[in-house]
């Protein structure tokens, strides 16, 4: 009686604690759930555009789809762009894949950064894609694309930036 009682006394501790927390591999990314628009200057030819982020799956996945009109300005053409990012974890680390209607696949590996997040996309022939979210003041987040060339892979330079503002 007495060794079990001792054994009880000494596993009691164990079963009496309390797993440690998962850590959220989404926290860099949550700042951007909501509905956005993107601020024109006002100029002749300025693009339009908006976005949603919304969790989905039962919050497995985050899903931004986005679209932007280009006007028709100095003989070239109007363009209507729409994209879709699927945001997930696999393997531990957050990941996103994207497509476009121009036929655009991109996979990217999210990393989180003082101000928002920034995902790259993986290693792969061809070109390198980076795309940024900046938090700003008052629900405005800097949207910064970048693209680097094959032969210098980490020499992203600033191809597309602007601000939107979250409107829901």
């Amino acid at each position: 009686m007495r060794s079990s009682a001792l054994v009880l006394l000494l596993c009691a501790p164990l079963v009496a604690q309390t797993p440690a927390p998962k850590a959220d591999l989404f926290e860099p990314v949550r700042f951007l759930g909501g509905d956005w628009v993107g601020e024109s200057d006002g100029k002749p030819g300025s693009p339009s555009g908006a976005a949603s982020f919304r969790f989905e799956l039962e919050g497995k996945v985050l899903v931004r789809r986005s679209h932007a009109d280009y006007p028709a300005v100095n003989g070239r053409p109007a363009a209507h762009h729409e994209d879709q990012m699927t945001v997930f974890v696999e393997g531990g680390l957050l990941k996103a894949f994207y497509v476009d209607n121009e036929g655009h696949v991109i996979r990217y590996v999210a990393t989180a950064i003082p101000q928002g997040v920034a995902f790259t996309s993986e290693p792969a022939p061809g070109p390198r894609f980076r795309l940024t979210y900046l938090r700003g003041a008052a629900d405005s987040v800097t949207v910064r694309f970048e693209i680097a060339p094959p032969n210098a892979p980490e020499a992203f330079k600033t191809y597309l930036e602007g601000v939107t503002r979250r409107v829901k």
